[in-house]
This record gives C-alpha cells, structure tokens and sequence, in this order.
C-alpha cells in the first residue's frame, strides 16, 4: 500500500519541490491550502492532477484536525509559515500565530488524532540570529534578530516538547538558505535573478539593494526537500542541520548573476537604505555534518550553478513576455 503524506505550504517553493519528490517514491500526496481570493498555484500547476489539495489554516485547528482524520497520513510536512523576513517586523503578531502557534496546532492535531504520524517541523537558520559560533550546528544557542526568527525558535521547541512529552515521531530541519526558480520574487536571489534578466532585456536599467555585505550559505531547494524526506525514514526522531557549508555575500551573489548575464554589475546595482532590515544577521554559514553521517545526504547543486540556473528561468519567463507584448503591439 502506498504511503501517505500531508504537505502543509505545498503552493511555496518547498512544497512544490518536496510533492514532486514524494510523488516519484509512490506517495499518495495530499496538500493542505488556505482559502483564498486568488488561486496560488503556479509552482504545482504541473502536479494538480496527482495531488489531492484540502482547505485548512494554520490558524484553524478544527481544520487542522479534520483534515488528519480524514487522510490518516504515514507522514506529515509542515512547510507552511510566515517565511519572509522583513514582512515579519510589519506583521509580528500574524507571524507568530502562523510560525509558533500553527506549529502547535499541527503538533496538538497529531496528538489527538495519531500519535503514530510522523512529522517534519520546517525550523530555519534565521533562529540562530547573532550567531554565537561559526559554523553553526545543532547545538549552537539560538539569538533571533527578527519576529520571524523568534517565531522560528517558539516552533523548534514545541516540536522537540512534543517529541520528548508524547513519543511522537517529531523532527526539525534546520534549513539554511535554500533557493531555486520557484522562489518568491520578494526574497533577495529572486529579487537579484530577476533583475538581471530585467536589465539584460533592457525592461530595467537599475537594481536597489541593500546590505551587499551580509553573508548566507545559499542552496538548493531541491536538495534540501531531499533531506526532509531523509530524516522522517530514521529509527530515531531527531534535530539536523542542512546547509552546503559554504558562505556566499549578496555581493558575490550579484557578481555571479550579473556574470552570467554578461553584465558589469557595478554599472547597474544601488544600495537602498530602504532594504536595510532593522537588525541584520550577518553571517549565516552550516555545519550539516550530522546529516552528512547519519542520514547520508550531500548537496549536489553548488552555488554559481544555482545562480545560473535561477537567471537563466527569470531570462526565460521575461523573454516570453516581451515576445507577447511585442505580438499584441
């Protein structure tokens, strides 16, 4: 009988990714998705006629409930959340309903339901904040430097609660910045790709930054949804971080892009004080050697392919659209 697996967030990036990875090991797929105005389902539009999706919120935990009792799923992904940073000082109190209470709501609805249900907690490198060691490992001590940081910790912890109160098969994957075509324009590697494709096709002439010398461990996402996976497949429930172990500053993300393009990103990038986050995290980097040993899992894309790969996607999708335009004038 084929496994079942419940993906909260399977609209984002992640989720896209993770679907894809489930479906090709024969699960029976369900994605959870909030009603909506507007549908938000570009990055799965692929996959609609091999997935089930069912209304639930975060924030609902009647929904939350039903929807477990319903599917009776082997596995569950809790990839939903407030995911973009600077958003978070605008909308604090939303943020740790979704990011903190949400993950207890999933957590309490697994409880109730089957404790049997193993789980996977998306815990993030923004926990770690002001980062008191590099690299950083499982056991760094956290320092958060934004509501969504903070939020991020509320939800690391309650799962391993839950893990150590009730038994229940609870892990967190602390992911560091893991990136790809399908990410959100607002965060800083689309904002970057996109730009250049912009520029290259003479739709922009100029791209507003802010912190240049901020440092992250970027990969990609389809290798992190890989070690998810991984990690609910143990005889043990435990903590692991994912990162490439390698640290990269948006200025050498720009240097890549532009390169890529052909461009000279110097004549193009401004730094904008408007970018700047009211506390910034520095330097970001992973120490992933605990998955590396015990779940076997290494990163296969390197940064400088990632880049190409994103410029290349946004080169595309911009390139279709002016043909369209050009087609209609």
């Amino acid at each position: 009988m084929a496994k079942r697996a419940i993906v909260t967030g399977i609209t984002g990036q992640d989720g896209s990714y993770l679907a894809e990875l489930l479906l090709d090991k024969g699960y029976e797929v369900t994605g959870v998705v909030r009603r909506l105005s507007a549908s938000n389902f570009w990055r799965i539009e692929h996959l609609l006629d091999r997935i089930t999706l069912r209304p639930a919120d975060l924030l609902d935990q009647l929904s939350l409930i039903r929807v477990v009792q319903d599917v009776r799923p082997h596995e569950f992904y809790n990839l939903a959340a407030m995911s973009f940073v600077p958003a978070s000082w605008d909308q604090p109190l939303l943020t740790g309903d979704f990011n903190s209470q949400g993950v207890t709501r999933v957590l309490e609805a697994i409880r109730q339901v089957d404790t049997g249900i193993r789980i996977y907690q998306a815990s993030s490198s923004e926990m770690y904040g002001r980062v008191r060691e590099v690299p950083q490992t499982e056991l760094t001590p956290f320092y958060p430097r934004s509501p969504y940081g903070v939020s991020k910790v509320f939800g690391h912890y309650i799962t391993v609660n839950y893990r150590e109160s009730y038994g229940i098969f609870a892990v967190s994957g602390i992911l560091f910045n893991h990136e790809s075509p399908r990410r959100g324009i607002e965060f800083v590697t689309r904002k970057v790709t996109d730009g250049v494709a912009r520029i290259k096709l003479g739709l922009a002439d100029s791209l507003g930054l802010g912190n240049l010398e901020a440092c992250r461990d970027w990969g990609f996402a389809g290798d992190y949804v890989r070690a998810m996976w991984l990690m609910l497949q143990q005889d043990t429930a435990d903590d692991y971080v994912i990162a490439t172990g390698v640290s990269h500053s948006v200025r050498q993300l720009v240097e890549s892009a532009f390169s890529h393009a052909g461009l000279d990103w110097q004549k193009y990038v401004k730094t904008d004080p408007a970018f700047l986050r009211p506390a910034e995290v520095d330097h970001l980097i992973g120490d992933a050697s605990k998955a590396r040993k015990v779940l076997g899992w290494e990163p296969e894309v390197s940064f400088d392919k990632l880049v190409a790969m994103m410029v290349d996607a946004d080169l595309e999708r911009l390139s279709g659209q002016t043909r369209r335009v050009g087609a209609v004038r």
